[in-house]
């Protein structure tokens, strides 16, 4: 007898791009149950030291999402712990993606999966940084017992955690190059008298 196939429920990804001095990491988000895969390797198998494995989890620690989102890494160039770097990153954009308003995202679907990337547009940054610069109105009053108002959108508040935590920006120390004339990139040879 043939068996039925079951069929697949439409599945959606969230992609970020992270970098850290040569190392690239393309990174895949998805509602899930925490699982990490780095290069198809389990996330304590492919990062040994605790301090790399620290800087993975950072985005998720933050947003409290470790044990809500599958993330699958494919990540090359540079060593350890600048792919660790580039990793954190690419989370941390993904994450963005997932929690910034449906005007922000680029989707793609395909055989019943939707991927979903971070669209800039330089228009809106401009007209961002406009009102930005512009007095803001005045702050919510606060509530009869002294606390602030609630935000309207709890994902705005997300975006906001990643951004204020340094995630979201590209560490820019790179290696300095080999100049002419001298053995490394600032030291020169050594003195010889004879």
């Amino acid at each position: 007898m043939a068996e039925k196939k079951v069929a697949k429920e439409p599945k959606t990804f969230y992609l970020g791009t992270g970098r850290r001095k040569t190392a690239v990491a393309r990174v895949r988000v998805t509602e899930g149950k925490g699982s990490v895969l780095i290069n198809g390797r389990a996330l304590n198998d492919y990062f040994t030291e605790e301090k790399d494995r620290g800087a993975v989890m950072g985005p998720l620690i933050i947003t409290e999402m470790v044990a809500r989102v599958d993330i699958t890494v494919l990540t090359n160039g540079g060593g350890i712990t600048g792919q660790a770097g580039a990793v954190s990153q690419g989370i941390a954009r993904a994450l963005k993606t997932m929690f910034s308003p449906a005007d922000e995202q680029k989707k793609l679907t395909f055989n019943k999966v939707t991927v979903i990337k971070d669209r800039r547009d330089e228009v809106k940054e401009r007209e961002k940084a406009k009102a930005v610069a512009a007095p803001a109105a005045p702050a919510a009053a606060p509530s009869a017992d002294g606390q602030p108002a609630p935000a309207g959108d709890p994902a705005i508040g997300m975006v906001k955690k990643i951004r204020e935590s340094g995630y979201l920006s590209r560490d820019s120390r790179m290696k300095e190059r080999k100049k002419y004339g001298l053995r490394g990139a600032r030291r020169g040879t050594q003195f010889s008298k004879r």
